[in-house]
C-alpha cells in the first residue's frame, strides 16, 4: 500500500495503475452513461487509483464531481459499490438520478415498505444493482452485515466523510463506526469524500476510518463561479429582499438563519412580499420538511429559507445564491454552505449580512456551551477564523483558500473586497476611547454594560439610563463625536474580533481582555477597516474557468422553451428538473442547435440512456423553436 500523499494529476504510481483494458472502460464509461468527453481536475487519477483497488480519501469543492469518483469505478469494478451516505431524505433522488442515465441502483432505509426491501435485498445478493445507497446507522444492525456478507461488494464509498470529525461542522456518531468496513471486509477498496476539511479535520478523516494508508486527492477549493459578498447588517430582512429582487429575480436559493424563529419570520416576510420561500428547521414536523424539501428540489425558483439543518448533499444545480443573515460558527460550516451555490458553474452570489450582535452571540454561546475547556477554545478557534474573515480587507477568496491551506495568488476579482477595496484606518485612538469607557464603568463604578449604552455614552447622549446611572459625569463622556453611531458599533465589533475586548453575562456586557492593556498603554497599534457607506456592487464573475457562456438572443427563446419542456417531463415522471438535464447541457442544446440524434449525442451530459430517452423529443423542441 502506498504511504499517504496529496497528490496531482502526475503523481498517480504505476505499481497502482489499472490495466489497459479497464482505463479503456472508464473512459467509455464516462462518454457512454455521463455522456462527458473528458474528466475534470484528477478525477480521472482517483478513479484509476480505485478501480485498481486502492483506498482514496478524495476533498473536492461541492460541484467539483465527487460522485462520478465512485460512480465510474462502481460499474467497472465487479461487484456492488456500497454508499454510505448520511442522507436518507435524499436517498429517492441519488437513486432516480442514476436510474435516468441506465445505471442499477437501489438504497435501503427506514422508508421501504417491508416488500420493496426485500426486492432490494435480492438484487444486491444476486448481483442485479450496481450501487447500493446505506445510511451509517444501518450497519449497526447484524441484519444488515449479514446481507452484505451475502453479497459481492466492489467497494465502499463514504459520502460526506467530514461527518466523522467530533471538531467538524457536521459531526454523525454514527460515522465513528465505520472503520469496522475494513475490518470485516478488508479486500474491499474504500473511497472517503468531502468537500470541506482542514488539514487537521483531513488527519482526523483518515485516523478514524481507519485511511491511514490511503492515498490522498486534494483539489483546488477554489470556486470562481461563486461571488462572496459581506455586507454591514442593517436591516437584514429588507437587505436580502433588495438582494433577491435586484439580483437574484425569479432564482432558486437558500437562505440561512441561525435560530427557528428567525428562519419563520424571514420566510414569512419574503412570502408576504412576493417570493416563492418556504421555511425549513427541526422544528417542523417530518411530513413538511420532506414537502418542503421536495418542493424546492422540483420546482424552479423557489427560496429555501433554512437553519443549518439543511442542505448537505442536495444535488440542485441551479442554486443562484446562498445567503446568511447570521453568522456562521465555522469557515468550514460557511463553505459547506455557500458550496451549495453555483454547483453547474454558472455565476451565483454567497451573500452575508455581518453585525456587531452576531459576534455578542456567538461568543455568549460558546461561554455557555456544554464541554470542557479545549472544546470551547476549539469553538473559538473557530470563530476567530470565521471573524477574521468578515473583517479582512484583503480579497476574501484568498483568505478563504489559505484557511484550507491552497496558497493564493493576489485578488480574485470575484468578491466584495477586490470589486471595492475597503479603507483601513488607524483606530488606535478610537479603540483606546472605547477601552477606556468599559474599564471606567467598570473600575471606577463597579458596573458592566453592553455596546449601546458605552455608544451612548462617547456620544454624550443624555438617556435615561445615562442619568439614571450619572454616567454624563464620565471623563469619557461625550468623547467620541468624531465617529458615527454605525462606525462606533463597527469599532466594537473589531475589537471583539481580536480580543481587544470580550463579552459576558446573559446581557453581553462588555469587559476588558488581558490584550486590552498593549491598547490603553500604547503598546499596539489597533488598524480597522473602515465601514461602508453603501454595499459593494455586484458584478459578473471573471475567470470562471466552468462558467457557460452567455447565450446568444436568438437562442434564448429556446432555452426557454426547453425549460419548459423538462419542466413538465421532470412533473410528469416526479423526479427533480435536474435529473433530467442541467440547466448547462439545455444551454449548449439551444445554442448549438442540434439537427440529429448524432449531433445531439455530441452535447456534454446527453448519454448514451438519455439521448434514447428523450432525444427525439429534444429534436421536436428544436424543430418547434425554428
Amino acid at each position: 500500500m502506498v504511504s499517504p500523499a496529496d497528490v496531482s494529476v502526475t503523481d498517480l504510481a504505476a505499481s497502482d495503475a489499472p490495466t489497459a483494458e479497464k482505463v479503456t472502460a472508464t473512459l467509455d464509461v464516462l462518454r457512454r452513461v455521463f455522456g462527458y468527453d473528458s474528466f475534470r481536475g484528477f478525477q480521472r487519477e482517483v478513479i484509476d487509483h480505485v478501480v485498481a483497488g486502492g483506498d482514496a480519501l478524495v476533498l473536492m469543492p461541492t460541484g467539483g464531481g465527487k460522485s462520478l469518483c465512485y460512480q465510474i469505478p462502481a460499474l467497472v469494478r465487479d461487484g456492488v459499490a456500497v454508499v454510505i451516505s448520511p442522507l436518507i431524505a435524499l436517498m429517492q433522488d441519488q437513486v432516480d438520478a442514476l436510474t435516468a442515465v441506465g445505471v442499477r441502483a437501489g438504497f435501503l432505509n427506514s422508508t421501504l415498505d417491508p416488500d420493496t426491501r426485500r426486492l432490494v435485498e435480492a438484487e444486491f445478493v444476486a448481483g442485479e444493482i450496481d450501487l447500493l445507497y446505506l445510511a451509517p446507522e444501518a450497519l449497526a444492525s447484524r441484519g444488515t452485515l449479514n446481507l452484505l456478507d451475502r453479497g459481492r461488494i466492489s467497494l465502499f464509498a463514504i459520502d460526506e466523510a467530514h461527518c466523522v470529525s467530533q471538531w467538524g461542522h457536521d459531526f454523525r456518531p454514527d460515522y465513528l463506526n465505520l472503520s469496522m468496513l475494513h475490518e470485516r471486509w478488508p479486500g474491499v477498496p474504500r473511497i472517503a469524500l468531502t468537500a470541506t476539511a482542514t488539514s487537521a479535520t483531513r488527519a482526523e478523516i483518515a485516523t478514524r476510518l481507519s485511511l491511514t494508508d490511503a492515498r490522498h486527492f486534494v483539489a483546488s477549493f477554489d470556486r470562481p463561479n461563486i461571488q462572496y459578498r459581506i455586507v454591514p447588517k442593517r436591516e437584514p430582512r429588507k437587505q436580502l429582499l433588495a438582494l433577491l429582487r435586484d439580483e437574484h429575480p425569479g432564482d432558486a436559493g437558500i437562505v440561512y438563519c441561525l435560530s427557528r424563529a428567525s428562519v419563520e419570520k424571514t420566510a414569512d416576510f419574503l412570502v408576504a412580499n412576493g417570493i416563492d420561500a418556504l421555511p425549513y428547521h427541526a422544528g417542523l414536523d417530518a411530513a413538511t420538511r420532506a414537502a418542503n424539501q421536495q418542493r424546492f428540489l422540483r420546482a424552479d425558483g423557489v427560496v429555501m429559507v433554512a437553519t443549518i439543518a439543511f442542505g448537505m448533499g442536495i444535488d440542485k444545480p441551479d442554486v443562484r445564491f446562498v445567503a446568511h443573515l447570521d453568522l456562521p460558527k465555522s469557515v468550514e460550516g460557511y463553505y459547506q454552505e455557500t458550496g451549495r451555490a453555483g454547483r453547474d458553474g454558472l455565476p451565483s452570489t454567497a451573500w452575508l449580512a455581518y453585525g456587531l450582535q452576531d459576534v455578542v452571540q456567538q461568543r455568549k454561546m460558546i461561554d455557555t456551551s456544554e464541554g470542557d475547556l479545549a472544546h470551547r477554545r476549539n469553538l473559538a478557534a473557530h470563530l476567530d477564523a470565521m471573524l477574521a474573515l468578515c473583517e479582512t480587507v484583503r480579497c476574501r477568496r484568498a483568505q478563504l483558500l489559505e484557511y484550507f491551506g491552497e496558497p493564493a495568488t493576489g485578488g480574485c476579482g470575484n468578491c466584495d473586497t477586490c470589486l471595492e477595496p475597503p479603507e483601513s484606518w488607524d483606530g488606535t485612538v478610537a479603540a483606546q476611547k472605547l477601552l477606556s469607557t468599559v474599564f471606567r464603568l467598570d473600575r471606577e463604578r463597579n458596573q458592566r454594560f453592553g455596546a449601546g449604552h458605552c455608544i451612548d455614552i462617547l456620544l454624550g447622549r443624555s438617556t435615561d439610563k445615562i442619568s439614571q446611572h450619572r454616567h454624563d459625569s464620565l471623563t469619557v463622556f461625550g468623547i467620541g463625536g468624531e465617529l458615527s453611531e454605525a462606525e462606533w458599533r463597527g469599532v466594537v465589533r473589531q475589537l471583539l474580533a481580536e480580543g481587544l475586548l470580550a463579552v459576558e453575562g446573559d446581557y453581553g456586557t462588555l469587559t476588558l481582555t488581558d490584550a486590552s492593556a498593549e491598547v490603553l498603554s500604547r503598546r499596539r497599534t489597533v488598524m480597522l477597516r473602515r465601514e461602508a457607506a453603501r454595499p459593494a456592487k455586484a458584478a459578473k464573475p471573471r475567470g470562471a474557468a466552468t462558467v457557460v457562456a452567455e447565450l446568444p438572443a436568438e437562442a434564448a427563446g429556446t432555452f426557454e422553451r426547453l425549460r419548459a419542456w423538462r419542466a413538465a417531463t421532470a412533473k410528469e415522471q416526479g423526479v427533480p428538473a435536474y435529473v433530467i438535464f442541467h440547466d448547462a447541457t439545455l444551454r449548449q442544446i439551444a445554442a448549438d442547435a442540434p439537427s440529429s440524434l448524432a449531433e445531439l449525442s455530441r452535447i456534454s451530459g446527453v448519454g448514451e440512456n438519455k439521448l434514447a430517452k428523450y432525444g427525439e423529443q429534444l429534436l421536436g423542441v428544436l424543430a418547434d423553436a425554428t
